[in-house]
């Protein structure tokens, strides 16, 4: 059987079971960054026991998927892809207050996450408020900000192995550290995450929310499509910094460029390609490490079907 014959089966099975599938998505309208080429099939999934169904039928028929959360943090190649793609909807988007916990499935988005902490007046994750990406994607990269870590906040995590098992994770067998987490490795998928946060005031809380919120708004380039930091703070420096003090600000390559406003970020300034942003990275990690001696390290997730090399 064909890859193509499989991913049929598998769309029909998706629909029986409820879930939304699409044939020829787009990554572009997938990810933040608004780039990338097609896929032969979107899945919405909706619950755990349709994310086992898929997961057996993909792994009988051997075709290459990936689960994403929003595509916060992710950068396609304007190629085709031979990927089913899985994205975590209906009740995975679920939030739950219990007690000092949220309980959260992996497809709500950390921002939802926030209002719901804030309207039970639990403290901890303000500065987490913003980040556009879903609370399973910000645990699988140990999302980050402000001097805050989601790794911070875990009480433990529910994934499902690619077999169908599932497991629950203390914080400790997360195997948290700085934008790493067991889960980029063993290719289980997140279902489930429980928070521990502490009683606060709400108004308190959506005060600080709204600071974060303002102080995004007025350093980072929200106006355009990216990915966020373009690059992983490297040991003993920060990667922005690095960036403008290399001069590097609002440097181009075809439709992607640093970003005057925060050199952190490379942006999507409206028809920016896949080989525009790899080129300005490779520009600037040429630059940085040649002014500076530090090598900087893409932090989006790059899915390609060549080899990119730094």
């Amino acid at each position: 059987m064909n890859l193509t014959e499989a991913i049929g089966i598998i769309a029909d099975a998706a629909v029986r079971l409820s879930c939304k599938a699409e044939f020829n998505a787009k990554f572009s309208s997938l990810t933040t960054f608004k780039i990338g080429g097609k896929i032969p099939l979107l899945i919405n999934i909706n619950n755990v026991d349709s994310l086992i169904c898929i997961l057996k039928l993909i792994s009988i028929y051997n075709v290459p998927y990936m689960v994403i959360g929003n595509g916060s943090n992710l950068l396609a190649d304007d190629n085709d892809h031979n990927l089913v793609i899985l994205r975590m909807t209906g009740d995975f988007t679920v939030v739950k207050n219990n007690g000092e916990y949220l309980d959260c499935e992996a497809g709500a988005l950390l921002s939802s996450v926030c209002r719901v902490a804030a309207t039970h007046s639990l403290s901890g994750i303000e500065p987490l408020f913003g980040i556009p990406g879903s609370i399973g994607g910000a645990v699988f990269m140990n999302a980050g900000a402000y001097g805050r870590e989601i790794s911070d906040l875990i009480e433990s995590v529910t994934a499902i192995d690619p077999d169908g098992t599932s497991k629950t994770y203390s914080a400790a067998e997360c195997l948290f550290s700085y934008r790493e987490s067991i889960f980029i490795h063993n290719r289980a998928i997140i279902t489930n995450v429980r928070l521990k946060l502490t009683q606060g005031k709400a108004d308190i809380i959506k005060s600080q929310m709204e600071s974060y919120t303002a102080r995004r708004k007025e350093k980072q380039p929200l106006e355009f499509p990216s990915a966020g930091s373009a690059f992983k703070r490297p040991k003993g420096a920060y990667a922005s910094a690095l960036i403008d003090d290399c001069g590097l600000k609002g440097l181009s390559v075809g439709g992607a460029q640093i970003s005057e406003k925060h050199a952190g970020f490379i942006i999507n300034t409206g028809d920016a390609k896949f080989s525009d942003v790899i080129g300005l990275m490779k520009k600037v990690v040429g630059i940085v490490e040649l002014q500076t001696g530090f090598t900087l390290e893409p932090e989006p997730i790059i899915i390609s079907n060549g080899i990119i090399e730094f």
